[in-house]
């Protein structure tokens, strides 16, 4: 997870290089990004539903191959063409990796650790933020794009070589039809949390996507200064998602989720005014990486134990709304800037996530009803 959050989040450094090195524009090189997020948004959810039966340590291991392959020939391509394409593969070597690592942890860990094994699969990424992509642009600038690239296909060989000696064996999931693998995505305490985490990531990417500008009142176009405060967003962002892991296998996963989620509607309230000193913006910072982050494993939690049995596609849909709310955020936002400015777009971030939790109290309460709840802790043994 950490070699293909790296993948997601060091393109953004590269573009320029890029798109000098292949004679093209950076919007054009942009695509990179929208090749490899939108494969991943489409086919996690179908893999998930179509490879559902395949033996788990033979699904990763393919899974990583493909990254691989992918990463290499983006490497060695000349052709935007190819990168693209080659983008796009890397993108479904990790839409096939990432439900399928997510529901092994989930079935190899202890139910009472079942939390502390989705954050620890989650921080993978999360660790990207804070370490993966720095590192890979610092390698880009000793020799090009295409080393940076070279560090990812690298990073990847060597988690595929360790699932192949070090993962235990897995059991085969039992067989279901595609039909019945499909049918959740019609449950409403399945709509309801994935809506939850559709509207809650629009906020928050939504001001990491124009960040720069968000901020610019106190890096003052400093590169290195928004840099140094992603990095602090990166730390607290893993910090968050591991501290969740824990507490979700204590504490009743609706409060660790409402905690979140308001903490966050008040942070982004604040920040048109806290972002305009460097102490209260790295404080705003830190609370939005923890929030943002700690989300994930509870969201993640509350599937697997709405329908276990069908637990990679669940999350692999949880990935979907993600992306799709990354999206159509980036989207409203580039449309609001030029009448409401930068300073006030967080307000509208925290509208959004205040709309994710009146979704997030409506699945609980679908969740708790009579015959429902009951229904939920029998999958919860079965899975177990």
């Amino acid at each position: 997870m950490f070699a293909m959050g790296t993948d997601n989040f060091v393109v953004a450094g590269i573009l320029p290089g890029v798109a000098a090195s292949l004679h093209t524009s950076v919007g054009l090189a942009g695509l990179m990004v929208t090749f490899y997020a939108l494969t991943y948004a489409v086919a996690a959810p179908v893999m998930a539903a179509v490879a559902g039966n395949w033996p788990r340590k033979l699904l990763l291991i393919s899974a990583l191959g493909i990254f691989v392959v992918g990463n290499a020939i983006s490497a060695l391509a000349d052709d935007l063409h190819w990168v693209l394409f080659a983008r796009a593969l890397a993108g479904f070597g990790a839409a096939l990796f990432a439900p399928t690592a997510l529901g092994v942890a989930s079935a190899l860990a202890a139910p009472e650790k079942r939390g502390r094994a989705l954050a620890m699969v989650t921080a993978g990424l999360t660790a990207a933020t804070a370490l993966g992509s720095p590192i890979g642009t610092f390698i880009g600038g000793f020799g090009s794009w295409r080393t940076t690239l070279w560090f990812v296909t690298l990073l990847g060989l060597v988690a595929m070589i360790g699932v192949w000696t070090m993962l235990p064996s897995v059991p085969r999931p039992a067989s279901v039809r595609l039909r019945e693998r499909l049918a959740p995505v019609r449950d409403a305490r399945i709509a309801l949390t994935l809506l939850t985490s559709l509207f809650a990531f629009g906020g928050f990417l939504m001001v990491y996507t124009y960040a720069g500008v968000v901020l610019e009142r106190v890096t003052h176009g400093d590169e290195r200064i928004l840099a140094g405060l992603f990095l602090l967003w990166g730390v607290a962002a893993t910090a968050g998602n591991l501290l969740a892991g824990r507490l979700v296998d204590r504490l009743d996963g609706r409060k660790i989720i409402n905690a979140m989620l308001w903490l966050a509607i008040v942070n982004f309230c604040a920040l048109p005014w806290t972002s305009a000193n460097a102490f209260s913006a790295a404080i705003a910072l830190a609370i939005w990486g923890v929030c943002g982050w700690g989300l994930i494993v509870p969201q993640q939690h509350r599937l697997v134990q709405i329908s276990p049995q069908v637990a990679p596609l669940l999350l692999a849909l949880n990935n979907t709304a993600t992306y799709i709310g990354l999206a159509c955020s980036g989207l409203l936002g580039g449309a609001l800037i030029p009448s409401i400015g930068a300073q006030y777009l967080s307000l509208v971030a925290a509208a959004l996530i205040a709309i994710s939790f009146v979704c997030a109290e409506a699945a609980h309460r679908r969740i708790e009803r009579p015959g429902i709840r009951h229904r939920v802790t029998g999958d919860s043994r079965t899975f177990s």
